[in-house]
């Protein structure tokens, strides 16, 4: 690569960062400061790599003192773990290299199949624990003797660099998890309101569909950030309940704002006030400066909106009882209770959002009584698991083969990035993107490494002297750190940095030794980047498939499982599947806005069928009636399961407007109108997403 790349890269990687925040100020300042602090302390105590306790710090360092901590937390937990595989592994197989490094690799896979099936921090730990096994292992080959205090000595490094980096994140100017949440939450309560506003007035297609995704992707922020806090202060634990009530509740305003935008343009008295207040107060919501500051005033007027909702209105004659359209128009009172229903869930859940944000600011002294809501459910991809499980066990392995074959002493260190990219990056949605800006970072790394390393330290050598030459470059590597856009180049640029360098206290000029492991650490890098491309490369579109699938399969569950869920567990659940299928709809092109789309409207169909099943269990409601909702609920199941795309579909929205309309004909209560209306609600959904709801869409 020329000097010119080399320069555009680096410009390109630092492009983002002219303008930084004071906090990026902050955690560029602390963050080196910390990394400094745990260097000099292994030069105290004498550690045989105390480079890595200031890797350590630069790779747990986040934003947030309570990520953090929890980074840290599951980065000690992995590298135990780690510590004791690599001590029993080589002590039973280190006499035979080639079994040693065998056991290795399906060491690694196996922790690369737990690592997909979790979620960060706790995936970062799983995936630790397999490399780790081999950057201790390999080191100790034919002498497994030092093999336990290699793990000693690694174990001590990691938590060194740990306690500065949790320490420093708390004590320094710390940025809390706790008001983290709390402002993020702000800040999605003003972006539905915005998108609820565009949706009531025909807004741009494309901003509302922006704005749908950053809804949903913070809303999983906001689960994960929830841990954080309570790793960051046990006090948070009052609030922990809230915050998981509120993430559904924040979910199901979307899906009822998005309903109400799907099917507009009513023309009926009784809906057109409704709709005009809503429109009004979510306007008024989106324009005010400082909204948020006091609720009470929205609480009050949501709850009144609300209210009204609930109310029986003054239902026109239908003048079409059959009418089968999705956006219907005519004056039908199942139109009137459907559209009702939907604004005033909106309405509702909006308000439970806002008294979710009171109790956060404000938390209860006492422990919440509800120890009933169960936690937050997530997707797990059990084919994706197994597919990176392989992958990882194998580049490992050919690998290790190939340095076994030809003894060469560097390919030690190119099977360790193998090991640590193929499984650090398994689970991404690109793991190419993700493995190449780490490709990047690493060697923009090398020059600077090899200035300061090997011609400046030689020459000056001493702490003083070092904090002087790398402060200068870690700073700009921090701040690129605290950027989203730019976390991985410059995250790969400092661990690496420090890698290339390996900082001792008598700093020796070495070129040779200097550029063969580096250049084992690049060619591993590139040698994963292949494993990603060649073995069992993923494609989005079966991705999407398999998680819609998944979708399909909870609605058909719902209908047919004897006990109702609860309706947060499958909020929780359909929108962590949501959540997994953004990335993969987005490398699809425009071809997955209709996935996205139907995604969503399966959330609406899932909480109309809920209603559905609690209907069932009313007392109130006829025999009958109870019959034709488990008849539809059978035939919605079978279709969800069996109908392929290329089929028309069943009669199951058929079914569901024929029982609507006449359960309106035959009653006029309001209970026996929101069945109707929820029946109308399916089956719109259906006719809206199609392909969506039929099997092996893809």
């Amino acid at each position: 690569m020329t000097w010119t790349r080399l320069n555009e890269l680096v410009e390109t990687t630092l492009s983002g960062l002219t303008q930084p925040t004071r906090s990026d100020w902050i955690f560029a300042l602390r963050t080196v400061s910390a990394g400094l602090i745990a260097l000099l302390a292994a030069y105290a105590l004498k550690l045989d790599h105390p480079q890595w306790a200031m890797m350590t710090v630069f790779i747990v360092a986040q934003p947030v003192a309570g990520m953090v901590l929890a980074k840290g937390f599951y980065r000690l937990l992995g590298t135990l773990a780690g510590g004791l595989a690599a001590v029993g592994i080589t002590s039973l197989f280190g006499a035979n290299p080639w079994l040693l490094v065998s056991v290795l690799a399906l060491w690694i896979g196996v922790c690369t199949l737990v690592s997909s099936l979790l979620r960060n921090p706790e995936a970062y730990g799983a995936a630790l624990a397999g490399y780790t096994a081999m950057i201790i292992s390999l080191p100790a080959l034919g002498q497994p003797h030092i093999v336990v205090d290699l793990a000693i000595a690694r174990c001590a490094e990691i938590v060194l660099g740990i306690v500065c980096a949790g320490v420093t994140s708390r004590l320094i100017l710390p940025k809390l998890a706790a008001d983290a949440i709390i402002s993020r939450l702000k800040r999605s309560i003003l972006d539905l309101a915005e998108y609820a506003s565009g949706a009531f007035s025909g807004g741009d297609p494309a901003s509302l569909a922006a704005l749908q995704r950053k809804l949903i992707t913070d809303a999983q922020t906001l689960a994960e950030m929830r841990t954080y806090a309570r790793l960051e202060a046990p006090s948070f634990a009052t609030r922990a309940h809230p915050v998981r009530r509120t993430i559904g509740q924040l979910l199901w305003a979307l899906s009822a704002a998005r309903a109400l935008h799907s099917h507009r343009a009513p023309r009926n008295a009784a809906l057109i006030p409704m709709r005009r207040e809503l429109k009004a107060f979510v306007g008024e919501l989106a324009a005010t400066p400082g909204a948020l500051e006091d609720t009470a005033p929205w609480v009050a007027r949501l709850d009144a909106i609300a209210g009204k909702a609930r109310e029986m209105p003054d239902l026109p004659k239908d003048t079409n009882p059959n009418d089968a359209g999705p956006n219907d128009t005519g004056e039908d009172k199942v139109g009137t209770i459907t559209r009702l229903t939907i604004a005033g869930d909106f309405a509702e859940a909006l308000k439970q959002v806002m008294r979710g944000l009171d109790a956060l600011r404000s938390p209860a002294s006492r422990k919440s009584s509800d120890r009933g809501q169960p936690a937050l459910v997530v997707h797990r991809d059990y084919q994706a698991a197994w597919r990176n499980a392989v992958r990882a066990t194998l580049a490992t392995l050919l690998v290790a083969i190939f340095w076994l074959t030809t003894k060469w002493s560097e390919a030690a260190g190119t099977v360790i990035l193998v090991a640590v990219v193929s499984s650090l990056f398994a689970a991404r949605p690109d793991p190419v993107q993700s493995a190449w800006g780490f490709f990047t970072g690493t060697l923009i790394a090398l020059p600077f490494a090899f200035l300061v390393g090997q011609v400046a330290l030689p020459a000056l050598p001493g702490f003083g002297w070092f904090t002087l030459f790398v402060v200068p470059i870690l700073v700009p590597a921090a701040l690129g750190m605290a950027n989203p856009r730019h976390v991985g180049v410059a995250t790969a640029f400092a661990i690496n940095f420090l890698a290339f360098l390996s900082p001792h206290q008598q700093m020796v000029y070495d070129p040779g030794a200097f550029f063969a492991g580096s250049a084992s650490i690049l060619v591993g890098i590139l040698i994963a980047i292949g494993v990603f491309i060649v073995v069992l490369p993923a494609d989005p579109r079966v991705t999407v498939e398999r998680i819609s699938q998944a979708m399909r399969e909870d609605l058909a569950r719902l209908c047919l499982h004897e006990r109702v869920p609860r309706r947060s567990a499958f909020e929780s659940l359909a929108y962590d599947r949501i959540n997994q299928l953004m990335p993969q709809v987005q490398r699809t092109g425009r071809k997955g806005d209709p996935v996205l789309g139907g995604s969503i409207a399966a959330v609406t169909v899932g909480l109309e069928v809920l209603r559905l099943r609690h209907a069932q269990l009313n007392s109130a409601v006829p025999h009958e009636t109870v019959e034709s909702i488990g008849n539809f609920l059978r035939g919605l199941a079978r279709e969800l399961l069996f109908r392929r795309p290329e089929e028309p579909q069943t009669a199951t929205v058929a079914v569901a407007r024929r029982y609507a309309a006449n359960i309106a004909q035959r009653s006029d209560r309001l209970e026996m109108l929101q069945i109707a209306a929820s029946l109308r609600i399916i089956a719109a959904a259906m006719e809206d997403y199609p392909d969506f709801f039929a099997k092996g869409r893809a």
